[in-house]
């Protein structure tokens, strides 16, 4: 069970009785602090000593009903505060991250350096996936400059300022050792573009051949399970 504290009103959640160790985990789009891989992580963390600490991303969870956008710069400017309590708190911090919350972190902490990080499923290059969106629904730059809003029709709404913090903000620096998981069938994040950042920031990748870029059926659990045991 987890304790819901408030950071700075970012509704959040402490798994586990009081240690020195942190794990700092941020769950991906369309899920909350106490999604399932969340859970899993904390039942094998609070094993081996650590207390997790996890919380909303803006549009999602507790924050459904808040005004603020889940776009990269408004999570780095939020995250400060979260990292910031963190460091209050615990004398070693870990970082897990799912999906876009890989990327947001990667942006948002590339100056820190973590005990260790884990990325499920990490999103590492958004403005490959930006420029995917516009090339797929005939989008040019000039017309997301004009309108500055477009939703798409697969869900995903196109921001001209998210657009350009992204080509502003690219990922260039990540320090931490990291272990990362993946499906093999993961379609968001293309084999090349992980395969280049294992490589240039010496990472360990487990790949889950049958998995896709969810983790969620019984298969895929009990490998996140087992992937939580081995590298914790």
């Amino acid at each position: 069970m987890y304790q819901p504290i408030s950071i700075h009103n970012i509704p959040s959640a402490v798994w586990g009785p009081s240690s020195e160790k942190v794990i700092l985990a941020v769950h991906g789009n369309l899920s909350s602090k106490t999604d399932t891989p969340i859970r899993l992580l904390a039942e094998t963390a609070v094993q081996k000593g650590y207390q997790v600490l996890s919380f909303d991303l803006p549009e999602h969870g507790d924050r459904k009903k808040e005004p603020t956008l889940c776009k990269v710069q408004n999570c780095v400017s939020e995250w400060r505060q979260i990292i910031e309590y963190a460091q209050k708190n615990w004398k070693d911090i870990s970082l897990f991250a799912n999906s876009i919350g890989a990327y947001f972190s990667l942006v948002a902490f590339s100056d820190l350096l973590f005990q260790q990080a884990l990325f499920l499923s990490p999103v590492l290059d958004m403005l490959e996936i930006i420029n995917g969106i516009m090339s797929a629904f005939q989008i040019s730059e000039q017309e997301l400059f004009q309108k500055q809003t477009i939703p798409t029709p697969i869900g995903q709404t196109l921001y001209w300022d998210y657009y350009c913090y992204v080509k502003e903000h690219p990922v260039s620096r990540w320090n931490t050792p990291t272990w990362i998981l993946s499906g093999g069938k993961d379609t968001l994040c293309s084999i090349q573009t992980l395969q280049s950042f294992v490589r240039q920031y010496h990472c360990s990748l487990t790949l889950s051949p049958e998995s896709e870029h969810y983790f969620h059926t019984k298969y895929d659990l009990f490998v996140l399970e087992n992937w939580f045991n081995h590298i914790i």
